[in-house]
């Protein structure tokens, strides 16, 4: 059908790293704003002037087709996974989503050092951490419930911080509990009480990874295992790890595949949230 015979205003390429893409609303006959492009090499600034698309929309960058109605399907809007793309596809998501949601942050995780250097310069009002190798930008979320973040050793802090990112994006406060591992039980020990006045515990461990067990028979709430790949030896890359999540003798123990403190975080902030609003 001719769309001008039909009403319908005609789609406007949009310019992305691999070609043109439309804008393609999942309702028909819904507005289609134009696209925005990401940024090039020449200019990487992030433009501030385009339309928002639609709700049932997803906007089409050409790299990447940015799901901007997962936020009224699901409460949480799409996340960008930074491994694997240029800093600049990067930037581009991040501009594009917040766009989408200016009322709510958005985070990308998993990015790599110049990643996180083009966001500083590009994204204004980002906030980054070195650390967690994520990228928060837009007003802070509107958080109900608290998640205790409890990780075994320093070295297990990058899962940590990914982890505790992602809870205060998804709408839930953190109280970050560092170096409490097993070969020193009285540390654990002591934050007993913090940890158990929490609604959620993410407990995240390398090596044999007896922290989550051990929380597990003191505390009783929601208790999500995060298996790292951290150890010395022949740890196997964390399966050493994994397995013994898996495998613990404590009831109520979740676990979600090694390093996945993104994973966690939204398991751990969506259950939160529920136990704010029920308290």
């Amino acid at each position: 059908m001719d769309q001008k015979a039909a009403g319908h205003k005609p789609v406007r390429p949009a310019t992305g790293a691999d070609g043109p893409g439309p804008v393609r609303p999942a309702t028909a006959g819904a507005a289609r704003p134009e696209p925005v492009p990401p940024p090039g090499e020449a200019d990487r600034t992030v433009p501030r002037d385009r339309e928002l698309p639609p709700a049932g929309a997803e906007v089409d960058l050409g790299y990447a087709r940015l799901d901007v109605d997962r936020a009224a399907r699901t409460g949480d809007p799409e996340v960008v996974y930074g491994a694997g793309k240029t800093p600049a596809q990067i930037v581009g998501a991040m501009g594009a989503l917040a766009r989408a949601h200016p009322d709510r942050p958005v985070l990308a995780t998993r990015l790599s050092d110049e990643a996180r250097e083009w966001c500083r310069r590009d994204l204004p009002g980002v906030t980054v951490d070195d650390v967690g190798r994520t990228a928060t930008l837009g007003p802070p979320a509107p958080r109900n419930g608290l998640v205790a973040v409890v990780c075994a050793g320093t070295a297990d802090l990058p899962v940590l911080r990914e982890c505790a990112a992602t809870v205060n994006v998804f709408g839930a406060h953190t109280d970050e509990i560092v170096d409490v591992g097993v070969a020193g039980l009285h540390r654990l020990l002591a934050q007993r009480d913090r940890i158990a006045a929490c609604d959620v515990v993410v407990a995240v461990a390398g090596m044999e990874a007896a922290l989550p067990s051990v929380l597990g028979g003191l505390v009783g709430l929601p208790l999500i295992a995060v298996p790292t790949s951290v150890g010395y030896g022949w740890h196997l890359d964390g399966l050493t790890a994994f397995l013994a999540t898996l495998n613990t003798c404590a009831p109520g123990v979740l676990s979600v595949n090694v390093d996945n403190g993104f994973g966690a975080g939204v398991a751990a902030a969506r259950i939160a949230r529920r136990a704010g609003v029920a308290r």
